[in-house]
């Protein structure tokens, strides 16, 4: 499954903005504190919504610090923040839609609430069923009802808990490298969800050896046809720590070459792989990646869509990634799905979002790249009275 369409209203900086027809590879460009992040933050504010434990609507906004924080700085009469997704099924039919509205109210306790949710089934024909549709006359009557979405219930959710299960294990990562080789001489505390890949070593661990083996195999053949002196990435536990490791042997005038472990591996390797491990996890939730051109060299950042893909492709997974990106070595792959580039616009009433226009459409179809065709437009920048 993938998120096909996100509306949001009131949201960060989008005080409007509707983006439909999403693939499952998607590319959301713009200049800088226009609202990349605050797009992918919406997906994850579903998935911090839908979990089970540790979760739930008042967490996910606390962790925001508070609806102020969350809501449009340009909403004036209409203040209630909505966010609303479609999803599609593997083969390409709508399956679901979720909208969830939430606002604090004008009178009494100032706790936010839910002032609408909505989940709607989509049958092999496509005809819709609403599930559920608040709030009700029951919850209208006790206010307390409306602090908790039904999504978070595993109690109220039962109808719909494949949505809820898609939502809740989106994935996010910005991996931090130096935290990745430096973890034990830094002994920091790992954030929830883990975003910055410190326990990126433990998570291969976790998996099943021969799992483990045939993913690190795909990611080796990857990376092999842009470095190619590279070969033999295997997993090892250290003898006398047991710590989990990654080690590669490099080719070169000796006969059994030279091995070296992820804390000699360059900060754009463990990035690509990082990147490429978790493009192989099973499961259908998005995996969301910011800017994942850092620390790679150019012609290496070119050839990414054409790896990522076809490492997916290879794997059992086929996970939608959504990706915030301004470069225009990436970009430069012509082999881009036009439906999945996305355009972020800031502007003096907020930021906008659209998709490929007719002309740049038809650029695209005379055969010029993303990087030539879109990104120059999604460079212009408006003037800027807020930030990110």
């Amino acid at each position: 499954m993938h998120i096909s369409r996100l509306k949001l209203k009131n949201w960060r900086n989008f005080k409007s903005g509707e983006i439909r027809d999403l693939p499952d590879s998607v590319y959301i460009l713009g200049p800088n504190a226009a609202g990349k992040s605050n797009l992918l933050d919406a997906v994850r504010f579903l998935r911090d919504v839908s979990k089970h434990r540790g979760g739930g609507l008042q967490d996910a906004i606390d962790r925001r610090g508070g609806v102020g924080k969350i809501r449009c700085l340009h909403a004036r009469n209409d203040t209630e923040i909505l966010i609303e997704a479609d999803i599609v099924d593997e083969g390409g039919s709508l399956a679901w839609s979720y909208e969830l509205g939430f606002n604090i109210p004008p009178k009494g306790k100032r706790d936010p609430q839910v002032t609408r949710e909505r989940v709607t089934s989509f049958g092999p024909d496509g005809t819709p069923t609403v599930v559920i549709d608040r709030p009700g006359k029951e919850e209208q009557r006790d206010e307390l009802l409306l602090r908790e979405t039904h999504i978070e219930q595993i109690s109220a959710n039962a109808k719909f808990r494949e949505l809820a299960d898609f939502f809740s294990g989106a994935t996010y990562v910005h991996l931090v490298p130096q935290l990745l080789k430096f973890g034990d001489q830094i002994g920091g505390r790992v954030i929830e969800d883990d975003p910055f890949g410190q326990e990126f070593m433990l998570r291969i661990a976790r998996t099943l050896p021969r799992t483990r083996e045939s993913r690190l195999k795909r990611i080796e053949t990857a990376l092999r046809t842009i470095v190619p002196h590279l070969e033999d990435l295997r997993f090892l536990k250290d003898e006398i720590t047991g710590h989990p490791h990654l080690e590669i042997r490099f080719k070169h005038h000796r006969p059994r070459g030279a091995r070296q472990r992820e804390d000699q591996f360059s900060d754009g390797t463990l990035r690509i792989m990082s990147i490429l491990w978790l493009l192989q996890e099973r499961g259908s939730s998005p995996l969301l990646l910011e800017e994942p051109e850092l620390s790679l060299n150019e012609e290496i950042v070119a050839q990414l869509p054409r790896i990522m893909a076809s490492v997916k492709g290879k794997s059992r997974g086929g996970r939608q990634f959504i990706i915030t990106t301004h470069s225009q070595a990436l970009l430069s792959n012509s082999g881009i799905d036009p439906r999945g580039i996305v355009i972020i616009t800031p502007s003096d009433d907020g930021s906008s979002m659209r998709g490929v226009s007719a002309d740049e459409q038809a650029a695209l179809g005379a055969g010029l790249s993303p990087a030539e065709a879109v990104l120059p437009n999604a460079r212009k920048t408006g003037q800027l009275d807020f930030l990110l």
